[in-house]
């Protein structure tokens, strides 16, 4: 028997397969019979629209034409209540998913808490509470500042993410191994430098597509503010029909703000899934 060999059954380590090519054709033709199936819908809507009209007023394209720059504006308008409410979102649950894994528990017990409660309660109910809660105008001496309506939807509407975003953080700092935080205990190490230097760098990368999926979620999700009387997309749109009166407009004239919508968030989950793919992030 050679010198180091031995009977005993040795157990290696397993690795997955890489993934082949052609495993990534289905949700592509899904993808793209999606696509073309929403295309579909829109064009023959927008047809019956057509057809079904008075011939004495315009046409549905013709008014779909009129109105389509001014219900994309207010998807613009969205869009910019979407990236503020994600930035002071994620502002604030890095801060809250970092004080749930603290060793203090005067940190760790308010953040847990702050954490459930708004991770749990409805988006609108604290849209509603942001806006009829919170002050029309804030007086700092002689000095009046305006608290526009929209200002208090970004806060609505960043609390829900805060909380999402806090355990996205808990969740990708508890994933990294014990090892990690024992090997720079090692080295001395402080625990501020552990966590900024080491365990957040690795954690980063796994944090990544959740937060774009959230990022998704709070796009489509800032139609909700039409409710509480602000004007975005979704406003526009209605406004449009009440002002031509066309029964028949309705489903191509929303169908024309859904795409607007499904162009900006596809590509998003798209490249959400490119990511864990990449990052090997396993749900």
């Amino acid at each position: 028997m050679k010198a180091g060999a031995t009977d005993l059954p040795v157990l290696k380590p397993f690795r997955a397969a890489p993934i082949a090519p052609s495993g990534l054709a289905a949700p592509a033709l899904l993808s793209a019979g999606l696509v073309a199936g929403t295309a579909i819908v829109f064009a023959a809507s927008l047809a019956v629209a057509q057809a079904s009209g008075p011939a004495a007023r315009d046409g549905a394209v013709t008014i779909l034409w009129r109105w389509a720059p001014l219900i994309f504006q207010g998807f613009l308008f969205n869009l910019l209540i979407s990236f503020l409410s994600m930035a002071l979102g994620t502002a604030v649950g890095v801060l809250f998913g970092i004080g749930q894994v603290s060793p203090s528990a005067a940190l760790r017990k308010p953040a847990w808490a702050a954490t459930q409660f708004f991770r749990n309660a409805p988006w609108l109910v604290l849209l509603f509470y942001a806006m009829f809660l919170l002050p029309f105008e804030i007086r700092l001496g002689p000095v009046t500042i305006a608290f526009p309506a929209w200002i208090k939807a970004i806060i609505g509407l960043a609390l829900p993410v805060a909380a999402n975003v806090s355990e996205i953080v808990r969740g990708g700092i508890r994933s990294i191994p014990s090892g990690q935080w024992e090997s720079a205990e090692a080295l001395a190490f402080t625990r501020r430098q552990t966590m900024w230097m080491i365990i957040l760098p690795q954690a980063f990368k796994r944090m990544i597509p959740p937060w774009m999926n959230l990022y998704a979620i709070l796009t489509m999700a800032t139609t909700l503010i039409s409710v509480v009387g602000i004007q975005d997309g979704l406003t526009v749109t209605r406004a449009a029909l009440v002002a031509e009166s066309r029964p028949e407009l309705m489903l191509p004239m929303y169908l024309l703000l859904l795409l607007m919508f499904f162009a900006y968030c596809y590509p998003i989950a798209r490249l959400t899934m490119a990511l864990e793919r990449r990052f090997n992030v396993k749900g």
